[in-house]
């Protein structure tokens, strides 16, 4: 009877009901953003940033919230459930159990940062803090993905046509069956690795890799894939699998620290002694090297030279790698001063007419 006497006169039916619907969620809205407002400027006088936190998580699904209760109330005082607004009410229900649904998927992402804090992974023996790291990061991407299914499922079931489907995924037979039905396929594959990742462990996070003829770093493992950072910046990104199926080679898979060598091809009146007095004194003040290992060896003969490997440590990859580099040279220019003409050379003999011809054309 209100809604009779209200309407007649005026525009066509559901145009007026649509633009008072339109006014009213307006109204609404602005009270919304008038609370939320007043809610920031209380949480910038409090020095605790958990209020900040919960403001920002809750803005957007709080819009859905705030749409869905407008349909209801204008639903029930004036329109008396027109079926065009059933179809919006229903929409706005999926909506609205999603909201929920990516707040809960926040939070278990505050609550996995949280756990991740307290790891120390800059200490360089972080071989235990970088193991649960990796199980942290894989389990994270589970719970996130089962989270989805859960409210997917549960949106699912709002809509009458299709609620089984929702029922469906919630059952275990249904998941079971889900899981049969999509086992041969890639993705499921891949998730299915990514999880073995996380138990098994070939690898963790900032492990030393070679894969694909490439030194690089793990920079990030997820359900499906893995990202290697190479030492050149660039990003190796390769499926789960690959880390079960293929080999390659983790350096720092027990531990950070490790050994790296240097060789170098000299003559055989080079002496060795002295190489070695040499390589204690410019180590002692090169803080790249952890004070383990250092070792000079004449590990091989040839025709014309001896072969010098030189064995160093250092507490990490890219530390050694530095090391090396930085007393390959300083052994160089030891050996350059101190003893010339000592790297090797190939000696070949050249008949007249080759060497005639040598000077001829210069070569």
């Amino acid at each position: 009877m209100f809604k009779e006497n209200f309407i007649t006169g005026f525009l066509p039916e559901p145009i007026m009901l649509y633009s008072l619907f339109v006014l009213f969620f307006i109204i609404v809205l602005i009270a919304y953003r008038f609370v939320l407002k007043r809610l920031k400027k209380i949480a910038l006088r409090t020095e605790t940033k958990l209020d900040d936190f919960l403001i920002k998580l809750f803005r957007f699904p709080a819009i859905w919230l705030v749409f869905w209760t407008s349909l209801k109330l204008f639903n029930h005082i004036f329109i008396n459930k027109l079926p065009e607004f059933d179809v919006i009410i229903k929409i706005n229900n999926i909506l609205l159990v999603l909201s929920f649904g990516w707040i809960v998927i926040q939070l278990v992402r505050v609550l996995f940062y949280q756990l991740e804090k307290r790891l120390d992974i800059a200490n360089p023996d972080n071989l235990g803090a970088r193991k649960s790291l990796t199980q942290m990061k894989v389990f994270e991407g589970l719970a996130i993905t089962v989270i989805g299914v859960i409210f997917i499922s549960v949106a699912l079931m709002t809509i009458d046509s299709v609620r089984s489907i929702g029922i469906s995924l919630l059952t275990s037979a249904g998941v079971a069956g889900l899981i049969i039905g999509l086992a041969a396929q890639k993705s499921i594959g891949q998730i299915l690795s990514g999880m073995q990742l996380a138990i098994t462990q070939p690898i963790r996070l900032d492990d030393v890799v070679i894969v694909e003829g490439e030194w690089g770093r793990i920079e990030e493992i997820t359900l499906t894939y893995v990202v290697v950072r190479i030492w050149d910046q660039r990003r190796l990104i390769l499926p789960s699998g690959y880390f079960l199926e293929q080999p390659f080679q983790n350096w720092t898979r027990t531990e950070s620290s490790i050994m790296g060598t240097i060789f170098l091809y000299v003559s055989y009146e080079l002496p060795v002694e002295p190489l070695r007095e040499h390589l204690s004194l410019i180590l002692k003040g090169n803080p790249d090297w952890d004070g383990r290992v250092q070792n000079i060896q004449v590990t091989a003969s040839k025709e014309w030279h001896k072969e010098i490997r030189v064995l160093l440590s250092s507490s990490d990859a890219s530390k050694n790698w530095d090391l090396r580099v930085n007393i390959r040279e300083q052994l160089i220019d030891f050996i350059n001063r101190e003893y010339p003409g000592s790297f090797s050379k190939i000696e070949t003999k050249l008949s007249g007419s080759q060497l005639y011809q040598a000077k001829v054309t210069g070569e």
